[in-house]
């Protein structure tokens, strides 16, 4: 079984949990919630009768980012090339992250049936993640 899809826009990292001074509780911030809400959206959108991979799982996430506006053509020429990455946040271990525990319970029953990732951070004309769940 092999699912893949695109979440359009930027990617947001997975942000740490968060602690409420008053009540004392641990919380997960509102952007960190809302990207993975968007995750899942997306997902269940182009696999609305899907079933949770069983076996091991191996995933891809390509995150495309936005070239800066103040970028030289030249410069936006390499970017666009894969000559040039991104060097910015969030990190590859955040990206990681979010995606990962917003499809956990969805495309596969557990996290614990992941046994190869790749990540990569590219430049892109539109910024959006690309996601393929693989199971082999």
């Amino acid at each position: 079984m092999i699912y893949e899809f695109e979440v359009p826009g930027e990617i947001t990292g997975k942000a740490r949990p968060r602690l409420n001074a008053r009540s004392g509780k641990v919380y997960t911030p509102t952007k960190t919630k809302n990207y993975e809400y968007l995750t899942r959206f997306y997902f269940t959108q182009k696999y609305q009768d899907y079933t949770p991979v069983e076996g091991r799982v191996k995933i891809s996430i390509i995150a495309y980012f936005d070239i800066p506006k103040s970028t030289s053509k030249k410069k936006e020429a390499g970017m666009l090339e894969n000559k040039i990455s991104p060097t910015k946040k969030p990190d590859i271990d955040n990206i990681t992250k979010v995606v990962l525990d917003a499809l956990n319970k969805f495309a596969y029953k557990d996290d614990t049936q992941i046994t190869e990732i790749t990540v990569v951070k590219k430049y892109a004309s539109t910024p959006k993640v690309k996601i393929k769940i693989e199971e082999y």
